[in-house]
Formats: C-alpha cells, structure tokens, sequence
C-alpha cells in the first residue's frame, strides 16, 4: 500500500502544477515568453535524461525486446498528437472553441497515461517512480501554461479555464491508480517503461526542442537543456533510481 500512496500523492502535487497557467495572468508577455522557453529547454533535457539515463537501462533489465516498444511508445505519442490534434490549429485556421475542446480532450488522454507511467515506475522502485515524477512535473510547468493560454484564447474565462485545466490533470491520478490495481492484479506493467521511454523521447525530440530552433538566447539555451539532463544523471548517481 506504501506504493499506492507514492502513487496517489505523486499524482496529485503534479495535477496541481495545472495552477501554474494562473502565472500568465501575473506575468508581463515579453518575460512570460522568455521564461517560457527556459521552462521548455529544462524540459527537454530532464525528459531526455530520465528516457536515456533510467527509463531505457530499466526496460533492458525488465522486457524482452525493449527497443521494439521504444519505437512503439513514440510511435504512439506521434498518434494521439495527430489524431487529437490538440496542440496546432489544421492548416493555420482555427475553429476557436472546437480546438479548446480539442486541447481538453488530447490533454485528459496525455494525463493518463502519465498516470500510467508513474505507475508503473513505481511499481518497479519507489527511486525510479520519484525521477519519473519529476521529469513529468518539469514538463507540466510550460505545458500547463500553454495550455491555459489555448483555453482563454478559446473563449473560456479564466477561472473556468482554471478549473478545466485542473479537471483533466487529475486523470493522472486515475492512470495511476488504475496502473496500481493492474499492477495487484499481477498483470505485468512492465512494459509500460520502455512505452514511456519512446513517449518521453518523442515529446523532447518532436514538440520541445523544435520550439527552441532559431530563438535568440540559443546557447543558454542550450544550456539549461543540458541542466535538464545533468539534473537526471545527478539523481541516477545519488542512488535515486
């Protein structure tokens, strides 16, 4: 049960990151896009770190074939984000409420599956449940935020748009509590890792690191990215996953 309950708080204080979005309403535009890109950049890195430093060794020791599912997961992430097409508008015009509905919708997907993922780290080691987390959490921080501009834009008012963007985060915590019961099922999650892994790489690779291309400020950019990852290994090197 102690595992259970990483999993439920775990869940929960990242569902709450979703309040971050309130900081585009305290922030002048010009400093909320520069932080912004840091955020972006940090969280690059830490997702990429977790795949290649925890995630990927984890899969070699727990799945057969691991690699096979590495190509599934991103594979997958590539899927939701085209079918749902949550995140860009088709062709540069948007139908303005149908595509905040859309963002509800890919959103209350994505958030499951991190549920999913915080499972089933968990469930492996508590260490490798808790970098996990933070990965996820660091990248919450610039997609929460994106996320509750998407709503305003999309007609909704703030407080509504607040309260909708919490709402769908906590399908992480039903993802993760369905991965629990999985899990107590003895129904192997396992390869739940290596899925995440390819997922993991394909958000960095495919929607964080191309908004970082041709931004001035590129060398601390980079460097922040490179944070991310020595962020990562600092905690496989502390014994911590």
């Amino acid at each position: 049960m102690n595992t259970l309950i990483w999993i439920i708080l775990s869940t929960i204080i990242i569902s709450l990151i979703s309040f971050s979005g309130i900081l585009a309403l305290l922030i002048k535009r010009n400093l909320l896009d520069k932080i912004l890109l840091l955020l972006v950049a940090l969280s690059a890195g830490a997702l990429l770190g977790v795949a290649f430093l925890h995630l990927i060794p984890e899969s070699v020791e727990l799945v057969s074939s691991p690699f096979i599912l590495i190509i599934l997961g991103f594979a997958i992430f590539f899927i939701i984000e085209k079918v749902l097409h949550w995140q860009h508008c088709h062709e540069g015009k948007c139908e303005v409420h149908s595509f905040a509905y859309m963002n509800l919708v890919g959103g209350f997907f994505h958030n499951f599956i991190d549920g999913l993922i915080i499972a089933g780290s968990f469930i492996i080691s508590i260490p490798l449940g808790i970098s996990t987390s933070i990965a996820i959490a660091v990248h919450e921080v610039p997609q929460e935020i994106g996320n509750f501009g998407v709503l305003i834009y999309g007609g909704f008012k703030k407080s509504k748009a607040l309260l909708l963007n919490f709402s769908i985060t906590l399908a992480k915590v039903l993802g993760g509590v369905i991965g629990f019961i999985i899990a107590y099922e003895n129904i192997s999650i396992n390869f739940i890792i290596p899925i995440a892994a390819g997922g993991f790489i394909y958000i960095a690779a495919s929607d964080l690191i191309p908004e970082l291309k041709g931004k001035p400020q590129a060398f601390l950019h980079f460097l922040i990215f490179v944070l991310g990852v020595l962020i990562m290994w600092g905690i496989k090197l502390l014994g911590f996953s």
